[in-house]
C-alpha cells in the first residue's frame, strides 16, 4: 500500500482522514485523538514555557501533501499554512511527477557556519595565514565544547578567514569562518557556542579585538538538489498541448531568471511549500527564507532558484539547487506535540533526508504555480472555480452558463445575486433582438423543458417511508442536466457525458448489464425512434450518487430533447412516466418521486400510487418566501438501489416495527407541508430535525453526514438531516438567510463540498 498515494482525500471529513492514516499505521492512537480534539497540541502553558510574554497559543492549518516520492521513497508531507490552494496545487504536481518516476534529491553534510569578526587588525594578509596555521588548535578548542556532537560525528571540520575592506575609517576586518556539521540539530545554538569559545583565541592570534561571534544564516554548505523529469505527453492540459505547457513553464522561468521583480514572486512560489514543511517540523522558516533569497541573489543579480529547461526527448526538467539547513532534533521538535505528530507523518530518519523531501516540495510547489500561470493564470483559474460555482448555484441554465460565468469574472463580483441579475440582462438583450420572448425567468424556465432538461432535487421530509406508500416533500435545486440530440445520417446511438467520462454505443440488440445502456434503449423504444442514428451529447450540473436524483434528471432530459429533435410531443406525464422505468433500471422499485421532480420541477408533496390508484398523488406545494438551504456534500458515493435494498430487508424481518416508523416519518412530511405552506422555517426546521433521528434509527446514515449535520447545527441551522437515499451522499439544512455563509464556511473547513440554494 503506497503511503502518501490517497485517492480523494481531500473529499474525506478530517476525521474521516485522520481514521485513513490511522488505519494504515502512520499516527498512534493518541495522536488520532490530539488531533481530533486539538487540546493536548498546544496550550497556553506550553507555550509559555517555548516564549516570553505569552497570552495564549496561535493556531494554523495543518494539512497533508500527497503523492510524493524521492529518491523511491513515499512520504506524506505534513504542510502548516493559511493560503488556499497551496496544498491541493503541490499534491496535484507531486502525482503528475509521481507518475513520471518521481523526484531525485541530494543534501549536502548538513554544515552550518560561524562568524567571528575581528576588528582593530594590522596587517590582515599576515593574520589570515596565522590563523590558518593554527586551524587545529581552533577546531580543538571547539570541539572540546561539544563532545557529544563529535561523537555523533558531527563538530567542527574547518576554518576559513575572510578580509573585509570596511568603511567610515574603522579599517580592515578579518572574519574567522567556523565550519560545523552539527547532524541532525538545527545547530544554531550549538555554533554560536563554539564561535564564544574560541574567540579568546582567535584574539590572542590576531592580537586584535573579536566583535560580533554568531551562526551565518547563508547556509551554502548544506545545498540540497532536488530534480524532476516530465515527458511531455503528461503535461497537456486541458487545451494546452504538452508542448505549449512545457515552453510555457520554461519560458516563465527565462522570465524570473532574468527580471528579479519577477524573480521575487517566483521564489515565494517555492517557499510557500518549503517554509510550511518547516512551520510543521519546527524548523526556523525565517532562517530558511533568509538563506534562499541570500543565494537566490548570491551573484549580485537576484535571480530565479529553480530552471526549468528541455532535455534531448523533448521531455521538461526541473531543478531546484538551493540552501536548506533543517533539524529533526531539540527545540521545538521534542517540545511541541504537533511538531512531533508531523515527524511521525514525514517518517524521515534524518535532517538531510527532510531536507531533501522539502526541496523537491519547493520544486513541486514551483511547478504547479508557474504551469498554472503560464496555462490559464493563477488568479483566473481561482475565479473561474468560484464563478462556476456560482453560476450553478444562481441555477443558470447550459445555455447562458459560460457567458454568465464570464460576465461575472469581468465584474469581480461573484455572487448569487449579480449571477440571477446577468442571467436577466442576458434574457433582455434576447428579446430585443427577436431571440425569445417573455421574461427572463420564463425564458429560463422554457428553455429547460424544450431545450432537454432535468432537475435536481432534495428530499425535505419522508426518505424510504414514501417506498412504503407514505408522503414525501421534495423541492427542485436550481442544479440541472441538459441533453442535446443530433440527428446523423447513419451510424449507431451514442451517448457522451465529457463531465462524467461516459462514451457509450448503443448497438441492436443491447444485452449491457450497464444501466445507462438499458436506459438509452427504453427511451428510444418508447418514443418510437429506436435504430436511428443520433448523438446524445449531456451537460451534468449535478454530482452522481450523492442523493440529489441525478439519474432521474439524466433521464428527463434525454427524454426531452429526443423529443425536440424529432418533433415528438410529448406532454409532462408521458415524460414522466418513461421517466420512472429509467428510474425502475437505475434503483430497483423507486417510489417515483425523483423523476416527478425532474419532471415538473416544482416543490410537491408526494406519495406513490397503489395498485388499486396506479398514479402518484401530487400536490403543489408554495412557501409565501424563498427558504434558504444548505448543500453538503459527503464526499461519500451512494447507490440508492443498495440502502434501499438494506431497509427492504430489516421491513421484511420485523415488518410491524418498520412500520411504525414508516407512519412517523409520513406524519412528520404532513405537518411539513403545512409549515412550508405558511414559510414557517422554524417549525419545518425542527421537523426535520425528528425525521433525521429517525432516518439513522434507520440505519441509512454515515459518519460524514452526522458530522455535516453537526456542523450544520453549531453554526445555526433551524433543521438539519440526510437527503436522499442515504449511506453517504448529501444532506441539507435551512437556516435563516444571515446564517447560511457560516454553515457553509464551517462545513468546507471540515473538508466537505457545499453549495447555498433556497426552496421557492
Amino acid at each position: 500500500m503506497s503511503r502518501s498515494r490517497i485517492p480523494e482525500f481531500y473529499k474525506f471529513s478530517v476525521a474521516n482522514r485522520l481514521q485513513v492514516l490511522f488505519e494504515r499505521g502512520v499516527i498512534s492512537e493518541a495522536e488520532y485523538h490530539m488531533l481530533m480534539d486539538g487540546k493536548h497540541l498546544l496550550d497556553a502553558a506550553k507555550a509559555d514555557r517555548l516564549v516570553e510574554n505569552v497570552i495564549g497559543a496561535f493556531s494554523l492549518p495543518m494539512g497533508l501533501g500527497l503523492n510524493f516520492e524521492v529518491n523511491g521513497k513515499d512520504y506524506l508531507v505534513p504542510m502548516v499554512v493559511e493560503e488556499p490552494s497551496i496544498i491541493a496545487a503541490v499534491s496535484s504536481a507531486a502525482k503528475l511527477v509521481r507518475s513520471a518516476g518521481g523526484f531525485d534529491s541530494v543534501a549536502e553534510d548538513p554544515m552550518l557556519i560561524g562568524q567571528i569578526q575581528v576588528v582593530d587588525v594590522a596587517h590582515p594578509a599576515k593574520l589570515q595565514q596565522a590563523v590558518l596555521q593554527r586551524k587545529e588548535e581552533i577546531l580543538n578548542l571547539a570541539n572540546s565544547l561539544h563532545p557529544k556532537m563529535v561523537a555523533r560525528g558531527g563538530g567542527a571540520k574547518d576554518v576559513e578567514v575572510k578580509i573585509h575592506n570596511a568603511s567610515g575609517g574603522q579599517g580592515d576586518m578579518l572574519v574567522v569562518h567556523l565550519i560545523v556539521d552539527t547532524r541532525d540539530a538545527m545547530g544554531a545554538n550549538l555554533v554560536n557556542t563554539m564561535c564564544e569559545g574560541v574567540a579568546p583565541l582567535i584574539e590572542k592570534i590576531t592580537n586584535g579585538k573579536v566583535f560580533l561571534r554568531i551562526l551565518s544564516n547563508l547556509t551554502d554548505r548544506s545545498m540540497v538538489r532536488a530534480r524532476a523529469t516530465i515527458p511531455v505527453e503528461l503535461l497537456a492540459s486541458g487545451e494546452f498541448s504538452g508542448e505549449q505547457v512545457r515552453d510555457g513553464v520554461i519560458l516563465a522561468t527565462e522570465f524570473a531568471a532574468a527580471d528579479p521583480y519577477r524573480a521575487a514572486t517566483h521564489n515565494k512560489g517555492i517557499m510557500n511549500g518549503i517554509d510550511a514543511v518547516a512551520i510543521a517540523t519546527g524548523n526556523d522558516w525565517r532562517a530558511i527564507e533568509a538563506a534562499a533569497h541570500a543565494y537566490a541573489a548570491r551573484s549580485g543579480h537576484y535571480t530565479s532558484l529553480t530552471k526549468w529547461y528541455k532535455n534531448d526527448a523533448g521531455d521538461l526538467v526541473g531543478e531546484l539547487d538551493m540552501p536548506l539547513k533543517v533539524g529533526t532534533v531539540g527545540g521545538q521538535v521534542e517540545s511541541n506535540q504537533a511538531v512531533i505528530i508531523a515527524h511521525r507523518l514525514l517518517g524521515i530518519e534524518s535532517a538531510p533526508e527532510l531536507a531533501q523531501v522539502m526541496c523537491a516540495v519547493g520544486l513541486a510547489q514551483n511547478f504547479a504555480a508557474i504551469r498554472a500561470l503560464s496555462t490559464e493564470g493563477i488568479q483566473r483559474g481561482h475565479m473561474t472555480l468560484h464563478a462556476r460555482s456560482v453560476a450553478i448555484a444562481a441555477g443558470v441554465d447550459e445555455h447562458r452558463f459560460e457567458a454568465v460565468v464570464e460576465r461575472l469574472i469581468e465584474s469581480g463580483d461573484i455572487k448569487v445575486w449579480k449571477a440571477r441579475e446577468i442571467v436577466e440582462e442576458l434574457g433582455e438583450a434576447e428579446t430585443e433582438t427577436g431571440d425569445a420572448t417573455g421574461t427572463a425567468a420564463e425564458t429560463v424556465r422554457h428553455e429547460e423543458h424544450d431545450a432537454g432538461a432535468g432537475f435536481a432535487k432534495i428530499i425535505l421530509l419522508g426518505e424510504h417511508s414514501v417506498v412504503y406508500g407514505r408522503h414525501a416533500i421534495a423541492a427542485p435545486i436550481p442544479l440541472s442536466i441538459r441533453a442535446e440530440v443530433k440527428p446523423q445520417d447513419d451510424g449507431p446511438t451514442e451517448l457522451l457525458i465529457p463531465r462524467w467520462g461516459v462514451e457509450l454505443t448503443l448497438h441492436e440488440p443491447t444485452h449491457a448489464d450497464n444501466s445507462l445502456h438499458k436506459s438509452l434503449d427504453l427511451i428510444t423504444r418508447r418514443l418510437g425512434v429506436q435504430g436511428r442514428s443520433m448523438q446524445v451529447e449531456v451537460f451534468p450540473h449535478v454530482p452522481r450518487a450523492v442523493g440529489l436524483g441525478a439519474s432521474a434528471a439524466l433521464a428527463v432530459a434525454v427524454i426531452r430533447a429526443i423529443a425536440r429533435a424529432y418533433d415528438l410531443t410529448l406532454d409532462n406525464e408521458r415524460i414522466n412516466d418513461i421517466a420512472y422505468e429509467c428510474e425502475q433500471i437505475a434503483h430497483g422499485t423507486p417510489s417515483g418521486i425523483d423523476n416527478t421532480l425532474a419532471t415538473y420541477g416544482r416543490p410537491i408533496l408526494f406519495r406513490k400510487g397503489e395498485p388499486a390508484r396506479p398514479q402518484p398523488l401530487i400536490r403543489e406545494i408554495h412557501a409565501p418566501e424563498p427558504i434558504p438551504v444548505v448543500i453538503g456534500l459527503s464526499g461519500v458515493r451512494t447507490l440508492t438501489a443498495e440502502t434501499v435494498g438494506r431497509v427492504r430487508a430489516a421491513w421484511q424481518a420485523n415488518p410491524e416495527r418498520y412500520e411504525a416508523i414508516f407512519s412517523q416519518i409520513d406524519d412528520l412530511a404532513l405537518a411539513g407541508a403545512e409549515a412550508l405552506a405558511r414559510g414557517d422555517i422554524r417549525e419545518l426546521g425542527e421537523l426535520m430535525n425528528i425525521d433525521h433521528g429517525l432516518l439513522n434509527a434507520l440505519g441509512v446514515s454515515c459518519w460524514e453526514i452526522e458530522e455535516l449535520v453537526q456542523i450544520a447545527r453549531e453554526k445555526g441551522a433551524l433543521g438539519a438531516k440526510l437527503t436522499g437515499g442515504g449511506g453517504g451522499g448529501a444532506m441539507i439544512a435551512v437556516a435563516e438567510e444571515d446564517k447560511t455563509q457560516d454553515i457553509a464556511l464551517a462545513m468546507r473547513a471540515a473538508g466537505y463540498d457545499t453549495f447555498i440554494t433556497e426552496i421557492r
